[in-house]
């Protein structure tokens, strides 16, 4: 497993461990000890992982060592997992092992104490090989260590637009496209990876020359993997033609007849191969008019693939390296970000150094820049790095080796618990797009990333998820405007290229030629249409299993997937369930007792959850969101005891959620609860809410026929911890619940408000900055009546609001100007309108969809007043709070 997983599952585990102890030390045979000698052991490993790791490149023997670590450590994990699941179990049942335990309770400790036994002579045996590899390490050094460990890493926003070098780049290509006359150009841009081509071409695709000479433009990523289906699909989608079907002579046909006779520009990007004729199929469909002068721009790693795709040679450019001072003015952008891209005198030498060692490489370049931003801007740290890039770093400066050695560098430089989460993107097909919420639940899931207390295990997910970003290994594809969150992201090509050498060095997970496969010693296995699982017989280290490209599994008992009982991360969101049988896949998934996440999204048919849900003791993710059909909840799923998210939101068929559910005392996040009808007896009713105590997120859905009793009015604000609150109130035009709406008591410490389909004609009374105080972002959307805002809701001039974002939609009747809002949110800054058309003197579109944001505090500093940014067209739901 190398450092990257071993040190950080490791310190999870001893702490884990320190509370097991406690827990099960009267009762379990020789169980207190030996987790207190695994524990010491482990404590004393993790002093040796470091070096031991950069020893093992030239040392086979420490290599087979950590191997055999790797996977000890991966059997402890489970050991003190279903310590612990079995242990909030009985806690729920009221039967904690304090308590006389049964004689089950009694032959689980016996065999656990003899699992750890085993394991304790192992761990020992490898520590004592490391002791020899390593030599003994004093406790000066492991202090010194522990300092530059709590050394912190401060975020920095990149602004990855800049670059350095490409204008010529750019102006020759843009006088190839604009003084040709052919009825169909072929331009290619070719060279390495990293090299900048795609950002050449996305220059070209938005320049405003272009935009005026074109009637249509279409962007197709290709990538290794490419569908022709997916292609054609994708084409057709940006010119808003219809994609459905998969007849591909009909798609072409609706291509033809969506181009013709208009000039248009298509860029095909990262093209890897035509061996099987796609390209010949797809070109011989693209009309071909004189008088239009259409072109297509082609971007890839192989000059031959470019030239067969019929772009001559005199069209075809290839990006030249950086030279000196290029590489070192994009690098000073990226390393020193907080002083405006000025390099420290005493730093410039060390620093030329470091930057001739990416060989003008600029994806190396901003990705080493990003590492070293967030080091101490001191000589010897940055001469230490200095020496251990040259170590990395191949001769030959031509060779993807040289560029794997420079984001090997920013990977080694990461911490622990980043380093595990970056190599999950390796099981990602190449340019694909991730759902953050997916990516970020895995982690928790996995136990990869643990709440902090004053975190829950979610939020501090997110926060890794930021860093990845800011060090310029993550691309974020989609962030709310308001506070920048990611929603999707992706990585770069090479960036993936560099983390499947990791993670296969690792045996995080098993390739074949860049694609995730599934083998008998996956542990990690991103699901695509190719993915066979017939090679997972045996497999008994499969952790986690997703849905990537694919929304389809085959699922039967007969199937080696049906044997795999080891999963803790389980992901079929949108998997359709024709030709499977629902008693066996519920068979398979309940018999997962490790099973910390599962997906359902979206899952379509899915009428019901099996009562079996109750075996999944470790369960602590369900999501159930957008499954038209499901129609309820078993009473089951409220004795699931590690329970912290719970998503049934966008599920109309579900009519409420069961009794029970306060029973659910670790429960953080809430999404769907539906307030339900009087004549719903065995429903859950808002006031047992009142003892998830632990909650910080919770989505209310309002129907026609709920109610709410007057003594309920007041439950929400005793969720002290509760952070994120919205109100779905249906459209529902029952007077009595508008009015019990209106007097609801929200509680003080919330910081987002989501406030949809509400047909009161002011908002609710509670809406102002004294209930709220700490509101930091406040959405009101689709209601047809509102038209004012409540009269306290304004404030007075001692009690402003605190809101820094706002967003307005679909409220036509909304009768407010922009400058009562300016002075009752002072701190705002940022603001979103759409379909408001009764708003007066708004600084931007209010009809359509539009924007302002207030400017940068240097900005203001310039002039007497601010300066107003407005757009129009921003994406609908651009501001939805994360599902």
């Amino acid at each position: 497993m190398g450092e990257a997983i071993m040190e950080a599952v490791a310190e999870l585990i001893v702490k884990d461990l320190s509370k097991q102890v406690n827990i099960h030390a009267q009762y379990a045979i020789q169980f207190e000890s030996e987790f207190e000698v695994m524990k010491r052991e482990l404590n004393l490993m993790r002093s040796y992982l470091t070096e031991a790791n950069r020893l093992k490149g030239n040392n086979n023997s420490v290599k087979t060592t950590l191997s055999e670590l790797q996977e000890l450590i991966y059997e402890a994990d489970n050991v003190v997992t279903d310590c612990q699941i079995r242990e909030d179990h009985l806690r729920m049942k009221g039967n904690p092992s304090c308590l006389l335990p049964s004689p089950r309770e009694i032959s689980f400790r016996y065999i656990t104490g003899k699992k750890l036994t085993g394991l304790n002579k192992k761990i020992l045996k490898m520590h004592q090989k490391l002791r020899t590899f390593v030599g003994p390490i004093t406790e000066q050094s492991r202090g010194d260590e522990n300092i530059s460990r709590r050394i912190r890493w401060t975020s920095h926003i990149f602004d990855q637009s800049e670059i350095v070098g490409l204008s010529e780049d750019t102006r020759k290509i843009k006088e190839w496209i604009l003084s040709h006359s052919d009825s169909l150009h072929r331009v290619g841009i070719v060279g390495m990876g990293g090299l900048g081509k795609t950002t050449i071409a996305q220059k070209v695709y938005h320049d405003r020359q272009v935009n005026v000479r074109f009637q249509k433009k279409v962007w197709v990523s290709v990538s290794q993997t490419y569908d022709e289906l997916l292609i054609m699909k994708g084409i057709l989608k940006q010119l808003n033609g219809d994609d459905s079907g998969t007849d591909k002579g009909d798609l072409l046909n609706r291509i033809l007849e969506a181009l013709s006779h208009k000039s248009y520009l298509i860029v095909l990007d990262d093209v890897w191969s035509i061996d099987d004729g796609w390209w010949d199929r797809i070109s011989r469909g693209l009309p071909k008019f004189v008088e239009h002068n259409c072109c297509i721009i082609i971007t890839s790693r192989n000059d031959d693939v470019v030239k067969r795709m019929g772009a001559t040679e005199s069209r075809i450019h290839r990006p030249r390296l950086l030279d000196d001072e290029e590489s070192w003015s994009l690098f000073c952008k990226f390393a020193f970000l907080s002083t405006k891209g000025k390099c420290n005198t005493q730093l410039e030498e060390v620093g030329r150094e470091i930057v001739r060692k990416c060989h003008g490489l600029p994806l190396a370049i901003k990705t080493t820049g990003g590492m070293l931003s967030s080091k101490p801007h001191s000589l010897g740290e940055w001469t230490r790095i200095c020496e251990n890039f040259r170590e990395k770093l191949v001769s030959d400066s031509e060779s993807n080796i040289s560029v794997m050695a420079s984001l090997q560098l920013s990977y080694d430089e990461l911490p622990a618990h980043l380093k595990q989460c970056m190599l999950c993107f390796s099981i990602y097909p190449d340019d694909h797009e991730i759902e953050a919420e997916q990516l970020v639940r895995w982690w928790v899931g996995e136990g990869l990333v643990r709440g902090n207390g004053t975190e829950t295990a979610t939020d501090v997910a997110f926060g890794y998820l930021s860093e990845l970003v800011s060090r310029c290994l993550v691309e974020a594809v989609q962030r709310r405007s308001f506070d920048g969150k990611v929603y999707s992201c992706k990585v770069h090509d090479m960036v993936r290229d560099m983390t499947i050498l990791v993670a296969e060095d690792e045996k995080f997970c098993s390739f074949n030629r860049g694609r995730n496969i599934a083998t008998v010693n996956s542990r990690h296995l991103g699901v695509t249409r190719e993915t066979t699982f017939q090679s997972l017989y045996g497999n008994s280290k499969l952790r986690a299993l997703l849905l990537t490209t694919t929304n389809y599994i085959g699922f039967n008992r007969r199937i080696a997937l049906a044997e795999i009982k080891t999963l803790r991360v389980l992901d079929l969101s949108c998997v359709k369930l024709d030709k499977i049988c629902m008693i066996d896949l519920w068979q398979w998934i309940t018999s997962l007792k490790r099973l910390a996440y599962l997906n359902l999204r979206n899952v379509a048919n899915l009428d019901e959850i099996s009562d079996s849900v109750r075996k999944l003791w470790g369960l602590q993710i369900l999501v159930l969101r957008e499954c038209k059909e499901l129609k309820m909840l078993p009473t089951s799923i409220t004795t699931l005891p590690r329970l912290a998210i719970l998503d049934v939101g966008s599920c109309p068929s579900l009519s409420c959620l069961p009794q029970g559910l306060s029973r659910l005392s670790n429960l953080e996040e809430l999404y769907g609860f539906k307030i339900p009808s009087p004549a719903t007896t065995e429903a859950c009713r808002l006031s047992e809410i009142v003892a998830l105590t632990q909650l910080r997120v919770l989505h209310l859905d309002i129907m026609e026929e709920s109610m709410i009793d007057d003594k309920e009015l007041a439950a929400l604000k005793q969720l002290e911890l509760l952070r994120v609150l919205s109100i779905n109130a249906g459209d529902c035009e029952n007077k009595d619940i508008i009015r019990k709406l209106d007097n609801l008591s929200p509680p003080t410490r919330v910081e987002e408000l989501y406030l949809r389909h509400y047909l009161g004609e002011t908002t609710p009374a509670w809406i102002n900055p004294i209930s709220l105080p700490q509101l930091q972002y406040l959405c009101i959307e689709d209601s047809r009546v509102l038209n004012h805002m409540s009269e306290i809701f304004w404030g007075d001039n001692e009690d402003n609001w605190n809101v820094e974002g706002l967003c307005l939609k679909f409220l036509p009747r909304l009768e407010e100007t922009w400058e009562t809002f300016q002075s009752a949110m002072p701190s705002l800054k940022y603001l979103e309108v759409g379909h408001c058309n009764s708003l007066k003197n708004f600084r931007c579109n209010v009809e359509g969809l539009g924007y302002w944001t207030k400017p940068e505090e240097e900005e203001q500093n310039k002039g007497d007043q601010d300066v107003i940014s407005c757009n129009e067209g921003v994406n609908e739901g651009e501001f939805d709070d994360m599902h």
